[in-house]
């Protein structure tokens, strides 16, 4: 290899010795969390968390539909944010074009939602 081509690779050093670190960190801590610890559960660490009461059935049953569509609105309004931060801290830079090319994208986003709203998607019984 010669001096250039290892010029690019030197730049990521810094990022391997820190994930290095990092992992190593990691894995002496929960090491030493496994030889610290006792790993005698009692019936209390053994009972339902949180809640108080046992399940009533199995946890792998099937969710309501409603609860995806849902989450899909949250990603999808979600996202929304993310492209707007960027959007409005570079609007001066990208001219009516960028303007318009957002106001187009809202203005789509805002057609699903409604339409969602309309088919009663958000509507729980």
């Amino acid at each position: 290899m010669t001096a250039d081509m290892d010029a690019p690779i030197l730049e990521y050093l810094p990022i391997l010795i820190f994930i290095g670190i990092a992992v190593a960190i990691a894995a002496i801590a929960a090491g030493a969390s496994w030889i610290v610890a006792r790993q005698k559960p009692d019936v209390e660490k053994n009972s339902a968390y949180e809640c108080g009461f046992d399940p009533f059935e199995d946890a792998r049953h099937k969710f309501d539909v409603r609860f995806y569509l849902v989450a899909i609105l949250f990603i999808i309004f979600d996202l929304e944010v993310a492209f707007l931060f960027p959007w409005a801290v570079s609007l001066g830079e990208i001219g009516i074009f960028g303007f318009w090319s957002m106001i187009v994208f809202l203005g789509v986003l805002t057609i699903g939602f409604i339409y969602e709203w309309k088919m009663g998607a958000l509507e729980w019984e």
